[in-house]
């Protein structure tokens, strides 16, 4: 069998040995969800990475790059934009902490908010766990020449991502993204002079493609191109902003300077990450185009994984492999916990028994642990393309969970009335379009967009609007109601 896999499958068993060890730390619900808020700036700064850059990155990035070029770094660039913006609440944040964004959105909007909030927050996260189950099937078939199919290497990568998230919740994840980003960055680093020399350079590569993949929007690319690459950034820019594996790491954060400093370095990482990931895909697409189907959705997706296999020295193909291994179990993980946490922090201990043991708390947590990843894995199994999913899944939650999130951070006038209204118009009129793509004639829903306008902008505007418009004709509320987030001044 390769030596790709065997170092692959090597560095997952170490893991998986710490993380049995870091498993009998974990005592009670704030081990769990937060780490027991004990994070510091170093171990921050790479959990951060790791939570955002996944297989949206190395797969669903490398799958819009091989169709668009180098205008796939708008799907990134929204996310840089997002954590700009979201570094002025960090501290606040950081602050309120408690463990999921619904004891925000509780305390601003009532309970009905919190619980509708979990809804869509778990639609979304069960979407995104599921395709880095997919993304790690194909790094399994990549780096065994097709040996192991994807659908075997899409149940050990959810094997893996489920039993270490049930193990250790927070303290797991945190720790296991400490050495998966260093190799993140690392691989990064060193692949791409080596496959920018293997496939002649930009001479050979500006013959071998078409001149929009070097524009700034590729022409070429959907129905209309403009209001997709527009799709896409905002789609990411707006689930960065309030997704809330972030928000659990800055509750995770032993102090509000602590969060802040992480975030600061998190930015250049991430851009560095993200413009590396795409500058392979594109270079290493005019290389393989022969060789990828791009009418089949997956196969785009592949190419930063080929580029591993046959244009990078060995080791630091090694390097690469391990590292689009390490983003699908660490993104994994991630996305797993949260839903989790909000079935055990919005629903259970907050409607059916409040006053739940520590032991039991954690022990439940791991049972719905298993649950959405078993849920998840069945999503993974018929999944059609990485990137529509991931769209979708961050179309839901952005437009449904991060205007009143926001709002309820840093709009004081802002009512219960408008922000329940923005989450679950959001919500509904995101659900919709979704099954109006899919219903429609291909002709009416070109790319998977209700009569070619991205499903974004509608369900977009449609929460804004409620948020604003309701919140502006309902009664403002008490300062007294308003202290944890808008503190008097003295």
């Amino acid at each position: 069998m390769s030596l790709y896999l065997w170092i692959i499958l090597g560095y997952l068993l170490v893991l998986t040995s710490l993380n049995f060890i870091r498993a009998r730390r974990v005592k009670s619900q704030e081990d769990f969800m937060v780490a027991g808020r004990r994070l510091k700036t170093s171990v921050m700064v790479f959990t951060l990475i790791c939570t955002w850059i996944g297989s949206g990155t190395f797969i669903a990035g490398a799958e819009f790059a091989s169709k668009a070029g180098f205008s796939a770094l708008w799907l990134a660039a929204g996310a840089w934009v997002g954590i700009v913006l979201i570094y002025f609440l960090t501290g606040k944040i950081q602050t309120f902490g408690q463990y999921t964004i619904g004891d925000i959105l509780e305390e601003r909007f009532g309970p009905v908010a919190r619980i509708f909030g979990a809804f869509a927050l778990i639609i979304s996260f069960t979407v995104i766990v599921s395709y880095q189950f997919v993304a790690g099937g194909f790094i399994l078939n990549v780096a065994t020449d097709g040996a192991i199919p994807d659908s075997v290497g899409t149940i050990i990568a959810a094997s893996f991502v489920i039993l270490f998230t049930a193990l250790g919740g927070m303290v797991a994840v945190a720790y296991t993204d400490l050495p998966n980003g260093i190799i993140i960055l690392l691989a990064c680093l060193l692949a791409v002079p080596f496959v920018y020399i293997a496939v002649g350079g930009l001479p050979e590569a500006t013959q071998q493609l078409d001149s929009g993949y070097f524009a700034v929007i590729n022409q070429q690319f959907g129905a209309n191109p403009v209001l997709k690459v527009g799709g896409y950034f905002l789609a990411t820019m707006l689930l960065l902003m309030g997704v809330q594996s972030m928000y659990q790491k800055f509750y995770s954060a032993r102090s509000p300077k602590d969060a802040r400093r992480a975030v600061i370095l998190w930015t250049v990482g991430t851009v560095f990450v993200e413009t590396v990931v795409v500058v392979i895909a594109v270079f290493a697409y005019s290389k393989f185009k022969g060789q990828i189907d791009l009418s089949i959705p997956k196969e785009g997706g592949k190419v930063v994984l080929m580029a591993a296999r046959s244009l990078v020295p060995a080791p630091v193909g090694v390097l690469l492999l391990g590292a689009a291994c390490a983003v699908v179990i660490s993104t994994g993980m991630n996305y797993l916990l949260s839903p989790s946490t909000n079935i055990m922090r919005d629903v259970y201990q907050r409607f059916i028994k409040k006053d739940a043991s520590q032991r039991t708390m954690v022990a439940l947590q791991k049972v719905f642990v298993v649950i959405l990843g078993v849920l998840a894995f069945f999503l993974a199994m018929s999944m059609k393309s990485v990137l529509a999913q991931a769209y979708f899944a961050y179309t839901i939650y952005g437009v449904a969970i991060t205007p009143a999130l926001i709002a309820a951070l840093a709009w004081k006038r802002a009512t219960k009335a408008g922000g329940l209204a923005s989450i679950i118009s959001g919500t509904v009129v995101c659900v919709l379009l979704k099954i109006m793509a899919e219903v429609l004639p291909p002709d009416k829903a070109p790319d998977g967009d209700p009569w070619g306008i991205p499903l974004i902008y509608p369900a977009l505007v449609v929460s804004l609007l409620a948020l604003i418009v309701v919140s502006l004709l309902t009664k403002k509320q008490k300062q007294t109601e308003l202290e944890k987030f808008f503190p008097s001044k003295k």
